[in-house]
């Protein structure tokens, strides 16, 4: 039997306000952290499969043009090697989150430097590599294509346009305006686990332990890639070693294995090589944003304005988002905005962490930054006063928000009574600075089920193809069902990341959790009112605790109620008028304390706070993590993330962990996270919001904007390099 529920209306019961086992929110560790710090929890390489042989995947040479393998006869004769793969189902591009069907097939011909245009196999990953180093690829007829943004052909992105009262007359009458434009390279997601794959066929049917965020639609997309049916394909993949939106889709080495295997005979491992990983997966596109503000003289903005160009490969359709935040944050009759999308041969733009705000945000708040500092007003005072009383442009009602509080309770977390003015505190060669940005993403709910079984012993299994990519999945999911069926956490067998399993939302967008975690509190639902017929009482008059019943001034144990049986019952959620009738989105605010150093402009961020609100906290240890993950990506947007490009022909020159600088200990200092607990009866019966990737939402802002605390210095181009800093000292 299914618990279906339609999210047409606020969930106004808040049970889980009532419940008596205390799980719910508390800051309990990862049942699968252990098996994680002891190498015991198996990923996707990792799995050991008798017979298994290894796949290297070849790259392109350049840009376009007809690929053309010279020598495949030669390396196909080499020591080990049992096939060179040259294959029309190969895929060109990674698929994009929630694609649900097959990417751009079609590796004969070359999109992009570094593109996966065939697979090498072998006995060994050594004679693999080797084969495939030693495979010579020509182009032909290859054409010169675009490859810078600045000069590439634009097409407006139409859906994405507003034109609101008139921004040009504000502008002309505001008696303080801004109009800056700001750029931001592409990003890499650069998860510790690199993208692999192991597939096996048993016959017609086929088994994939991947590295995967999203199973529900990647078994789709292998299948689809393939030309075969999705219930021929089971997807394998219960931890993830990061993902942060790379591995939302289907890759190029998931259907290389595939193809492999079946060919072979053989389970056929392909792993990508680090430098592949930063060559074929997805990127963050870069952004050219121009922002402008018009205020009145009581720092009111009276228009806003937000103009962006991104850019992607030919045939896709994602485009960086970056004006999500921008429609609600703050307040403003005459608006304008505007996207652009550039067409080039690069890599495949699409989602990273947080996609959109964390670079539209971030240019935001430096934009009101920069008008705090031409008004002389604080800029915590600006934003307060500029926080819309609806939703700006639809006149919608907030469902939530603690914006205002997440902006006070900051400032007074982190002392920013005591900012010094601009170029105003110096220790010894180091100037000192604050700065402070918001936080805003948008929240949503996803379709999602969860199976939830009481054992006859008094146990609990939840069984989901949810994952857990790190967020704390296995934890939060735990809670719930034990919160709700009175047991304690270690009585809750929570098992993800298999596609026999009940279809979950998947980690992405922030939603999981509440999605994931909404569908388990349903099943849940349906188990105590199971309960409550046995015992021929009202469901709400149970008192579940500690493995007992407690009714009507009785107490059994669950066991001595389930006499023997079982009780399986499956939630399922899909969203509904809720998403439509409200503007839902979560809150923050950061603050940040920096030194640079006066001779060369060296920065190191000293301090850093963050305040954030995002309804029900299910775990406030796993929040308080993601918020300091994402304040930690903030840094490197900051400071030193940046993809290269060389001009001539588009290929990734800083293909490495070495020169893909992201922060690593000496760069990170100790952050501080507030959660500040709300509740939400529009987001699900949960009350919670995604707070996985608010923590990145500006935050790059907040850094930035205290080095020009600091120094007088503004960088516009990101990252802050020290080159950028001292140029304006």
């Amino acid at each position: 039997m299914t618990e279906y529920l339609k999210m047409d209306a606020p969930a106004t019961e808040r049970r889980l306000d009532d419940m008596a086992q205390g799980l719910v929110g508390a800051p309990l560790d990862r049942p699968e952290g252990p098996l994680k710090v002891t190498g015991s929890a198996t990923y996707a390489d990792e799995w050991q499969i008798d017979g298994m042989v290894h796949g290297v995947m070849v790259r392109a040479p350049g840009n376009s043009g007809r690929v053309v393998l010279t020598n495949s006869d030669a390396v196909a004769e080499m020591p080990g090697v049992l096939a060179v793969i040259q294959d029309d189902r190969l895929l060109r591009n990674p698929a994009q989150g929630t694609a649900d069907a097959a990417p751009i097939q079609g590796a004969r011909h070359a999109a992009y430097h570094g593109q996966l245009i065939a697979v090498v196999v072998a006995e060994t990953f050594e004679q693999a590599r080797h084969a495939a180093q030693s495979l010579q690829v020509t182009l032909e007829d290859a054409e010169m294509v675009p490859v810078d943004p600045a000069t590439a052909a634009t097409e407006p992105r139409e859906n994405q346009a507003l034109d609101q009262g008139d921004l040009e007359a504000a502008m002309q009458q505001a008696a303080c305006r801004v109009d800056v434009v700001y750029t931001t390279p592409s990003h890499s997601s650069s998860a510790m686990e690199p993208h692999a794959s192991i597939a096996s066929w048993d016959g017609e049917e086929l088994t994939l332990r991947g590295s995967y965020q999203m199973l529900k639609y990647n078994r789709n997309e292998l299948a689809d890639s393939l030309g075969v049916h999705p219930d021929r394909v089971r997807i394998v993949s219960p931890y993830v070693g990061g993902g942060f939106g790379s591995k939302l889709g289907l890759a190029p080495e998931a259907v290389a294995a595939s193809i492999a295997a079946k060919q072979l005979g053989r389970p056929v491992s392909v792993a990508l090589q680090r430098p592949q990983v930063y060559e074929a997966t997805m990127r963050r596109s870069e952004t050219r944003q121009r922002v402008r503000l018009a205020a009145d003289a009581a720092g009111r903005l009276i228009g806003l304005g937000h103009d962006a160009r991104v850019s992607n490969l030919p045939g896709e359709t994602f485009a960086e988002p970056v004006l999500q935040a921008s429609h609600f944050l703050y307040a403003g009759a005459n608006r304008k905005m505007s996207l652009e999308l550039a067409r080039l041969h690069r890599l495949c733009a699409g989602s990273v962490r947080a996609p959109g705000e964390a670079v539209g945000v971030t240019v935001l708040e430096n934009a009101m930054d920069e008008l705090a500092q031409e008004m002389g007003i604080d800029p915590v005072e600006l934003r307060l006063r500029n926080i819309p009383d609806e939703d700006p442009e639809s006149g919608k009602a907030f469902s939530s928000r603690r914006f205002r509080d997440a902006l006070e309770s900051g400032a007074e977390a982190f002392g920013w009574a005591d900012r010094p003015g601009v170029k105003e505190r110096r220790e010894g060669e180091w100037l000192i600075g604050y700065g402070m940005a918001s936080a805003a993403r948008i929240n949503v709910l996803k379709e999602s089920e969860a199976r939830v079984t009481l054992l006859p012993d008094g146990t609990a299994r939840v069984e989901t193809d949810m994952t857990d990519i790190g967020t704390g999945t296995y934890a939060i999911l735990g809670q719930i069902a034990g919160e709700m069926l009175g047991l304690p956490y270690e009585k809750v067998d929570v098992r993800l990341g298999d596609t026999t399993l009940p279809p979950a939302a998947g980690s992405g967008g922030s939603w999981g959790a509440s999605s994931s975690g909404t569908s388990v509190y349903l099943a849940c639902e349906a188990i105590r009112r199971q309960l409550a017929e046995r015992l021929d009482v009202s469901e709400p008059d149970l008192m579940l605790k500690d493995g007992c019943v407690t009714y009507a001034n009785q107490t059994k144990s669950l066991t001595e109620v389930l006499g023997g049986d079982e009780i399986a019952k499956l939630g399922h959620v899909v969203p509904g008028e809720t998403s439509k009738a409200v503007r839902q989105a979560t809150f923050g605010a950061y603050f940040a304390e920096v030194a640079v150093h006066a001779a060369s402009g060296e920065t190191r961020v000293r301090r850093m706070h963050g305040s954030f609100a995002a309804g029900r906290i299910l775990n406030a240890k796993t929040a308080r993590s993601q918020c300091l993950g994402g304040m930690t990506f903030g840094i490197g947007i900051a400071l030193t993330e940046e993809m290269a490009f060389d001009p001539r022909d588009g290929h990734v020159t800083n293909s490495n962990l070495a020169e893909y600088h992201i922060p690593v200990n000496a760069d990170v200092p100790q952050l501080t996270v507030e959660l500040l607990e709300e509740r939400d009866d529009w987001a699900s019966p949960l009350q919670a919001k995604g707070i996985g990737e608010l923590g990145i939402c500006g935050a790059a802002a907040a850094i930035t904007n205290a080095i020009y605390n600091a120094t007088g210095v503004r960088v516009r181009d990101y990252p802050a390099t020290l080159d950028k800093v001292i140029a304006g000292l």
